[in-house]
């Protein structure tokens, strides 16, 4: 062996051997480390279940493969190839085999806290692909594991999680948690910050009663979102359509263009409260033009509720028949059933319109011919006592009492004609049937005259005798 002529030999990485030679110092080339240090090495080999690497030790370190990264069931040639250079942590220096245990995933962990503790406490948007769905939310590469729940996705609610796989998006981080090991992200509030700025000018821009066009953004139970080009306004269910709605979906459908009517506006929240049935034809405007009370109309059953049934007149135009119309007040109705039935109330300001089977009416207006009868008998009473004794009564006092009598009579018959349309009817009926009985009564008697008549005559009578 040629002589090799090296001061401080032991500095130099060669050592002598026991015949006096010099050799390598393989010892002194074997990178000294413990376990948690994080090392650098070579890609070497790439397996299915692991990958090897140099690291400069007596034997290659082995990553197995969930060790290697964040992300589940990975294909390993998608991630690294041979010749890497890679950073990785020791978990054991020697395993029961004797293996160097190394893992990619956690240094990268250690790396990428450091910059997710960064951006947290700066309030910068960090960005991360979108590696996995989960219940609630969405699992994002940053480094580590970062969770974007669902409700923070968007501005407004995400069906479809799984159009976001493999997407990378930009979110703040809300929540940390590095003992957890726990990241909380927002997109929702890194896009509301985007459109203030778009907000604020439509806001200046819109007022109240404008027609604005917009598109359907969302569709939930109490009324559809739509976009008005950066801000969210809210067509609540009951201002979509001018008949019953179920659910919104039945009226606009998602991606709908449409235009709406501004019906609110509160810039300190930045809401709009928005109409939709307002663009379009009301069908109560003809409505009201052809309908009256008392009209007989038919109709379909397309609702029963506790309180009654609603009908439907036109396309468009339904009526509520309540219980109390009922006999008994039990409605047996179903939907589809055929009714015909009045109009009893018609109230433009509200678009409601009341309808009676006639059942209540019929017996009130009974009620009233009785009463009706009742107080003509009294006035024919007074009627026939005023002509046999007027104008010789025996004294003031007997007249006044009959006065008395006929205004009685007078205001009871007010009474029970104030009442209603109805009512009216029944007290001409009435009068109609007095008339009769007055011309038949004048070929027996002499004829007392009109009311007005007889009141002159009461008056007369009732004057003191020195007049």
């Amino acid at each position: 062996m040629a002589e090799v002529e090296i001061e401080n030999y032991t500095e130099s990485g060669y050592i002598r051997d026991k015949d006096g030679n010099l050799i390598p110092d393989y010892d002194m080339t074997i990178k000294v480390f413990d376990d948690g240090d994080v090392i650098s090495g070579t890609i070497v080999q790439i397996d299915r279940d692991e990958v090897l690497v140099d690291v400069g030790y007596k034997s290659e370190g082995v990553i197995p493969l969930n060790e290697l990264s964040i992300r589940k069931g990975v294909n390993p040639e998608n991630i690294i190839e041979i010749g890497d250079e890679i950073d990785a942590l020791v978990l054991q220096k020697e395993d029961k085999d004797g293996r160097l245990i190394l893992s990619k995933k956690r240094a990268e962990f250690e790396k990428s806290w450091d910059v997710v503790e960064n951006h947290s406490r700066e309030k910068n948007p960090i960005g991360g692909t979108v590696i996995e769905v989960v219940k609630g939310g969405l699992i994002l590469d940053i480094g580590l594991r970062g969770f974007l729940p669902a409700s923070l996705v968007d501005v407004r609610r995400v069906r479809d999680l799984n159009q976001y796989i493999g997407e990378k998006l930009d979110c703040l981080i809300i929540e940390i948690d590095r003992n957890r090991n726990n990241v909380v992200l927002s997109r929702r509030a890194v896009i509301d910050d985007e459109r203030k700025h778009e907000r604020k000018k439509i806001l200046d821009n819109i007022k109240k009663g404008d027609t604005v066009k917009g598109t359907v953004s969302s569709i939930v139970d109490f009324g559809d979102f739509i976009d008005l080009g950066g801000l969210d306004g809210l067509v609540h269910i009951s201002e979509l359509s001018w008949s019953h709605v179920d659910h919104p979906s039945e009226v606009l459908e998602l991606s709908q263009e449409v235009e709406v009517k501004v019906l609110d506006i509160d810039t300190e929240r930045g809401r709009v409260s928005l109409g939709y049935k307002h663009t379009q034809e009301n069908p109560w405007q003809e409505m009201i033009a052809d309908f009256n009370v008392g009209d007989e109309l038919p109709g379909k059953v397309i609702k029963v509720v506790p309180f009654g049934v609603f009908i439907e007149l036109l396309d468009g135009v339904e009526a509520l028949i309540h219980n109390s119309e009922f006999e008994n007040s039990e409605c047996n109705a179903k939907v589809g059933d055929e009714m015909t039935s009045k109009i009893a109330e018609i109230d433009v300001d509200r678009r409601r319109i009341s309808m009676t089977l006639g059942l209540k009416i019929d017996s009130e207006d009974e009620a009233l011919e009785d009463k009706a009868d009742k107080v003509e008998s009294k006035t024919e009473e007074v009627s026939e006592k005023i002509v046999d004794d007027n104008p010789a009564a025996e004294t003031v006092d007997e007249t006044t009492s009959t006065a008395k009598a006929v205004e009685d009579a007078e205001v009871a018959v007010e009474e029970a004609l104030d009442d209603s349309k109805i009512k009216k009817d029944a007290g001409k009926r009435l009068l109609k049937k007095k008339k009769e009985d007055d011309e038949e009564a004048s070929d027996k008697e002499p004829d007392p005259g009109s009311l007005e008549d007889v009141l002159k005559q009461m008056k007369q009578a009732t004057k003191p005798e020195d007049e």
